[in-house]
């Protein structure tokens, strides 16, 4: 029987013919003339370019990543074919490069094609395996800088010395330790940190074996990330002989089916159940790190499927023509470009309920201090925790897929079915993608040399197998809000919020303090114009001060004289009012003595109707608007003489009695006493009582005039003697008021 490690990717036969390959250490530098090229070999026989003789054109310029001089230290890792020669079949080299660039200035000796103010160079190292690659990229990123603290590049004994001894570790079979997987700087707890669910997409994604297409500015980590992806297949970084070419297929030729099992050995269990599980086989290519000068061999038909990495942001433009799938490792995005994959890759209840459990446990176990080692320095959330965990899943995923297989061939066998498994476990797996895997080269090459009964060894059922539940609904919506960040989204509005507010208030106290000082400075101004004006006015001398309080006196002194006779005169006007008011009173007295004389009592009323009606209107009788100047009281006198006189001519029926006579020496004598104190120094207040009286003269003559026939003298005496000493005393009244 087969020794099962052997059978592990057909190392048996290839692994012997291939352990001749000694290290190789090379030195590649930036020309600012002719670009990348390699300088100088360490481990090759003297006169011998191992870059001519395997055909390696393009090992400069994937060496010199494209980026690498953005950074202090950058690692390119990439893949190198060796062609066959008479006693070796083609097979796949693989390369580390540590690039590192120096101020040309501090060179001890600046050669003459040194024109740039920086040195750029590449330490290479090229090996037949990348199992070790962790462990060798310490020593190397030790080796480049201290080769580079020299500050001479022409001494290099440093870089002859790492190579002996690589070379060396390699004769004692160091580098050859088959059954020990080595992992260091490969990084599960990153991926499944950053990438969370979808781990488990880009896992299933590979072993369906599409072009997949990696994408980020550093050159480092965009390689690190594509192997611990396939470090995820166990077995599948020590069985890489023909990830260099799509045309190697040298694992299939020496593959075989295993026919023994010891159920106490994990590498016997693991090649048993056909693991690894080959996806870089006939028309497959895996780089690393790939440069835009080998596009050509990506658009190659003989090229079916490929896992590279870029570093170049023109193939973001082209990664419809370029991929099937696109991994932004700057955005942490996962583009899907082909309608059929993002259906396959569409993951089940229980495919999402398994990958969530390990995502929380990383995250629960998170360090951001050490995050390649769990806070609690336990198991769970470890890197072997992971590994594990993801072996069980593909161990339970090809056992299910058997069974799966199992159950069309005996569909009418109902006896063929194991009795604790219920219905077919493959669907917990997603229908869709098993269907599209078994038309994959991996999966013909598995099926092809893998027991039948494979699920009689491991359960066919899911890890996490089951419908959808309440826990899983929580989680899933935990997850969706935590994608959200509204944490960082509120500390991102916050600190705007904040910023906008302290600007704002700039603002305002700039304002306010300007408007303060212009405040402030017109209010010294206005001081200033007060002080020059005060200054000009005291050197203009007392003079002006004299006059101009002259000047005020006069003005002052006027103004009460003014108000003294505007006072007096007001003094005057009231008293003559006062003694008009009598003057009426005995005027109607006796008028109403007179009334006897054949004046009626409508020619009485008439006037008293006028006199009222005129202090009605605010025109008083006896008001100095209606004065006269043009009669004296003694002409007023002899007017009414003749007034009378013409009246009784006239009608013949009026003679003058004692009566009459009285009353008209009762009006000339309160006309005199009113002309005696009128005063002359007012002429207006004195000429006001004459034209009254010529007012009321005259109606009485027009009244007589107006008369018709006289009244019996005994309606003519009663009316008067009740009404007219009433109106009388009215008037006094309001006279003397």
């Amino acid at each position: 029987m087969a020794n099962s490690s052997s059978n592990i990717a057909g190392d048996g036969g290839d692994g012997n013919k291939t352990a001749g390959f000694m290290p190789l250490v090379t030195v590649v530098d930036f020309h600012h003339h002719r670009g990348p090229e390699v300088e100088r070999w360490f481990g090759a026989a003297e006169g011998q370019d191992p870059a001519v003789d395997y055909d390696w054109p393009l090992l400069p310029f994937m060496a010199l990543s494209d980026g690498a001089h953005a950074s202090t230290e950058d690692f390119s890792y990439f893949t190198l074919l060796r062609p066959a020669t008479d006693d070796t079949p083609a097979t796949s080299l693989f390369g580390i490069s540590c690039t590192r660039q120096l101020d040309a200035s501090q060179l001890l000796v600046r050669p003459s094609d040194v024109t740039r103010s920086t040195v750029q160079k590449a330490v290479v190292v090229i090996a037949d395996s990348p199992q070790f690659f962790g462990m060798l990229r310490e020593r190397l990123s030790v080796v480049t800088s201290a080769w580079f603290a020299q500050r001479e590049f022409g001494d290099t004994e440093i870089l002859r010395r790492f190579q002996e001894s690589l070379a060396e570790e390699k004769a004692r079979g160091q580098l050859n330790e088959e059954d020990r997987d080595q992992y260091l700087g490969m990084s599960l707890r990153e991926l499944v940190r950053e990438f969370r669910w979808q781990t488990l997409v880009l896992l299933k994604c590979c072993l369906l074996q599409p072009k997949m297409l990696f994408f980020g500015s550093r050159c480092e980590r965009l390689c690190m990330m594509q192997f611990s992806l396939i470090s995820l297949i166990p077995g599948l970084l020590r069985n890489l002989q023909d990830c260099a070419g799509p045309d190697l297929n040298n694992y299939e030729k020496n593959l075989s089916q295993p026919t023994s099992l010891r159920t106490s050995d994990r590498n016997s269990l693991l090649s048993y159940m056909g693991l690894p599980l080959q996806i870089f086989g006939k028309g497959s290519l895996f780089g690393p790190y790939t440069p835009l000068q080998q596009l050509d061999i990506l658009a190659d038909f003989g090229t079916k499927s490929y896992i590279v990495g870029s570093t170049n942001s023109l193939l973001l433009q082209q990664r419809d023509r370029y991929s099937d799938i696109l991994i932004n490792l700057d955005e942490n995005t996962i583009n899907i470009t082909s309608t059929s994959l993002r259906t396959a890759l569409a993951l089940s209840h229980s495919d999402r309920r398994w990958i969530d459990f390990i995502t929380q446990e990383v995250n629960d176990t998170w360090d951001d201090s050490n995050p390649q080692r769990p806070k609690t320095m336990g198991y769970r959330g470890s890197e072997e925790f992971i590994r594990l965990q993801f072996e069980e899943y593909l161990l339970s995923l090809i056992s299910s897929v058997k069974y799966h297989n199992f159950l069309i061939q005996n569909f009418h066998n109902p006896r063929a079915v194991l009795p604790h498994i219920e219905g077919d476990p493959s669907l917990d797996f997603s229908s869709d993608w098993v269907e599209h895997w078994m038309k994959t080269e991996n999966y013909r090459m598995w099926n092809s040399h893998t027991d039948s009964h494979l699920f009689d060894i491991v359960e066919p059922r899911h890890p996490c197998a089951g419908g959808l539940t309440i826990d899983d609904v929580q989680r899933r919506i935990q997850q969706q809000v935590q994608d959200l960040h509204l944490d960082e989204r509120v500390a991102v509005g916050k600190e705007v919020l904040g910023r906008n507010l302290a600007a704002g208030r700039d603002k305002a106290s700039t304002i306010f303090n300007k408007l303060y000082a212009d405040m402030e400075a017109l209010r010294e101004a206005q001081r200033k114009r007060a002080e020059e004006s005060q200054a000009a006015a005291e050197k203009n001398g007392s003079t002006t001060n004299n006059g101009d309080a002259g000047r005020a006196q006069q003005t002052g002194s006027s103004v009460g004289a003014r108000a003294g006779a505007y006072i007096g005169s007001w003094t005057s006007w009231a008293d003559q009012k006062r003694k008009q008011g009598w003057g009426r009173s005995s005027g109607s007295s006796g008028g109403g003595a007179g009334g006897g004389w054949g004046f009626g009592s409508k020619r009485s009323s008439r006037i008293f109707n006028t006199d009222s009606s005129s202090e009605k209107n605010g025109t008083p009788l006896s008001s100095p608007a209606l004065s006269s100047p043009g009669f004296s009281s003694t002409e007023k006198i002899q007017l009414s003489d003749v007034q009378h006189r013409a009246s009784e001519g006239n009608e013949g029926r009026r003679p003058l009695t004692q009566d009459s006579y009285d009353e008209s020496v009762l009006d000339a004598a309160g006309s005199v006493d009113e002309s005696e104190t009128s005063s002359p120094a007012s002429t207006r207040k004195t000429t006001a009582p004459e034209r009254d009286s010529k007012s009321v003269s005259v109606k009485l003559v027009e009244g007589d005039e107006l008369g018709n026939v006289a009244k019996p003298a005994t309606e003519e005496k009663d009316e008067p003697k009740t009404e007219e000493p009433k109106v009388a005393e009215a008037k006094v009244e309001e006279t003397s008021t």
